[in-house]
């Protein structure tokens, strides 16, 4: 059996292995075999017994914790099976934190330690407090388009219009004691890049992957982010076709606005605000693309996000504080709303792309439409005969 996520072998003991028991510890747990190959053939191990006796202890002292040593005596040779458990509290090697993630031990520093760290203590990112910034400094203009947005789409109460900015807070639990979190900051301030670097969303029209043509930046606090984002989005990038209904004059933009907001929302409410990186949004002539620098829940894939699931947004707090303005769902049912709108324009599904760097979501538009073909140089013969296959979904001879 060759090594995995939760298997190591080793010929012999090492010290430094600790760290490997370490990183079990602080993940999912595993077993570290001594006296084997990298295959797992029994190759036997020198001093077997003392070992036995040693490594529990080195074990202890070192990183605090117990584990389970076996000593197996085989024809080949013996060898140590040292059972790990999950550990529900951040364990260090002399002040180092390893973490095992697939087949390797990676040490844990920067932002990707803090994150363990708050992950172990049940708390998220969103949730930390920081000092010496007051209510005072938030913007209170936005308190008050909150609480309208709120009352207005019943998830407060027209009392609720009374309170003052600390009572907003506390009841949003935004605050923990008198320190304000940060996603308070994010949700309230009127300039939250002073404490959160790439709290910002970026905007770009690109002709190809290498030709950028022209783009905007969205500063601002998330609430004001969100309105100036979509606001811009259709005024400038995104297009309306025009059709008419007797004499009255229709517009139809190329995607659902519903679809891009509920997009734009799920960016804001599970990026990894401790990445450092932007919001992007990358619009071509055929389609539209999202792309935020979050994570999905542990165990998570794609296809977890495409069926029915449970609302776990990797920010809870901002999270909440979009949910009681009204502009998201508490049950996860943003990707099934996505889709729906898209399928109901005549749009293909939205997809979705996920790796380590984060999450892409991409509309396409329904390109076959007159304006859209007229411009791709058909004439208008062939334009009539796409606009019939699209209708009748085919086309003889005597028909084109």
């Amino acid at each position: 059996m060759s090594e995995k996520q939760n298997i190591e072998y080793k010929r012999i003991w090492k010290d430094e292995y600790l760290k490997w028991i370490c990183g079990y510890a602080n993940a999912q747990g595993g077993k570290l075999y001594i006296g084997k190959d990298d295959n797992g053939k029994v190759v036997g191990v020198n001093d077997s017994k003392k070992l036995l006796e040693d490594i529990p202890n080195k074990v202890r002292d070192v990183l605090g914790i117990l584990v389970d040593v076996n000593l197996y005596e085989t024809d080949e040779g013996n060898y140590i099976e040292i059972v790990v458990e999950s550990y529900p509290y951040a364990v260090n090697y002399k002040g180092h934190y390893f973490y095992r993630s697939g087949s390797t031990k990676q040490e844990l520093k920067g932002a990707a330690l803090d994150k363990f760290l708050l992950q172990k203590k049940g708390k998220q990112w969103d949730g930390v407090p920081i000092p010496n910034v007051l209510v005072a400094d938030l913007k209170h203009e936005t308190f008050d388009f909150f609480k309208k947005k709120g009352v207005r789409s019943l998830r407060l109460s027209e009392d609720s219009v009374k309170d003052t900015p600390v009572q907003l807070l506390e009841n949003l639990k935004l605050m923990e004691g008198e320190f304000l979190k940060r996603a308070a900051l994010l949700l309230f301030h009127p300039d939250p890049e002073k404490y959160v670097t790439g709290a910002y969303i970026k905007i770009g029209f690109f002709e190809s992957d290498a030709d950028l043509i022209f783009q905007d930046e969205v500063h601002g606090n998330l609430f004001e982010q969100i309105e100036t984002t979509v606001d811009l989005l259709f005024s400038k990038y995104i297009k309306a076709l025009i059709s008419y209904e007797g004499i009255s004059r229709v517009e139809t933009y190329e995607y659902p606005k519903d679809a891009v907001r509920e997009a734009l929302l799920n960016a804001i409410a599970h990026k990894d605000y401790s990445s450092g990186a932007t919001i992007q949004i990358s619009v071509y002539d055929d389609k539209l693309m999202i792309w935020n620098p979050g994570q999905l829940p542990k165990d998570w894939t794609v296809e977890t996000l495409l069926r029915k699931h449970a609302s776990n947004p990797y920010n809870p707090d901002i999270a909440n504080a979009l949910f009681r303005s009204g502009y998201i769902e508490s049950w996860g049912r943003g990707i099934s709303k996505m889709t729906n709108l898209c399928l109901e324009a005549g749009l293909p599904k939205p997809e979705f792309e996920y790796d380590s760097t984060g999450l892409w979501v991409t509309l396409r538009k329904d390109i076959f439409n007159e304006e859209h073909l007229l411009e791709k140089g058909l004439n208008e013969r062939q334009v009539r005969a796409v606009m019939y296959v699209k209708e009748n979904e085919r086309v003889t001879n005597r028909e084109y």
